[in-house]
């Protein structure tokens, strides 16, 4: 039983990699609740575990041992057809690539995961897509395919994709990496917004700018949480001071 507020939550979690008789142990016996309306970000060094911890809080990548709960469901006892329509109906997904269907329109691209979900009337999946459009600054680029839209834009189209259908969790891993300062300051912005207006957003990261948008941040070492630290809310007015704090205290941890 989960405590309330909680929406996803770790026990022991362990995850191992296995090369021929070599097993790596990449992430050691964690326990972690994400809680309801935050942003919570984990950060660590390249190899930390930290994109293998979203993985598998995801359920897109199997837990060696311990578990994973969303709900009322342990993912460790589901079937991957079954963990596969929870995440389409629960979660939503922004990677770094940002995986658009290149022979599809801005518009296909974003209505085809309510599609999917078949939860809701085509009608209404339409007028949510046209919402999430407007709110992303996407008008006029309905009929435009990928290939036709900037990074800034493709990655906000991931993102009103994500969001077609009201998940309860929103992951994000490295959002902005592959985005210039101006196009990943816009993703950062609309994030933000998401999550004041309710929005529960997990988000990996090496990237301070985007750290400091959390609420919350997880800091992993070699697969272990070694530190954690809690935000007010984000507001630009407190930016450097925040900036300040969220640094020395990385700087504490050995970042």
């Amino acid at each position: 039983m989960m405590k309330h507020g909680v929406v996803l939550q770790a026990t022991n979690l362990c995850k191992s990699f296995t090369n021929g008789t070599n097993t790596s142990l990449v992430l050691q016996n964690l326990n972690l609740e994400i809680s309801r309306g935050d942003f919570t970000v984990i950060m660590g060094s390249s190899g930390s575990g930290k994109s293998t911890l979203l993985y598998c809080l995801s359920g897109m990548d199997k837990v060696t041992s311990g578990e994973v709960r969303y709900s009322d469901y342990v993912f460790t006892n589901m079937k991957e057809d079954d963990l596969a329509a929870l995440r389409r109906s629960n979660m939503g997904f922004v990677f770094q690539q940002i995986h658009l269907i290149q022979n599809l329109n801005i518009f296909e691209n974003i209505v085809i995961s309510g599609y999917l979900n078949r939860k809701s009337a085509v009608k209404d999946i339409h007028n949510k897509a046209q919402g999430l459009i407007e709110k992303m600054g996407l008008i006029g680029s309905e009929k435009k395919f990928p290939n036709q839209l900037s990074g800034g834009q493709q990655q906000r189209t991931a993102i009103a994709r994500a969001l077609i259908n009201s998940p309860n969790l929103l992951f994000a891993d490295e959002p902005t990496g592959a985005l210039n300062s101006s196009a990943g300051q816009a993703v950062l912005n609309i994030l933000s917004e998401e999550n004041q207006n309710g929005q529960s957003i997990l988000m990996v990261t090496h990237d301070i700018k985007c750290a400091l948008r959390a609420n919350r941040i997880i800091y992993l070492k070699d697969g272990i949480i070694i530190g954690e630290l809690k935000l007010e809310p984000f507001t630009e007015t407190d930016l450097d001071t925040r900036e300040v704090n969220v640094l020395n205290w990385l700087k504490e941890l050995g970042w």
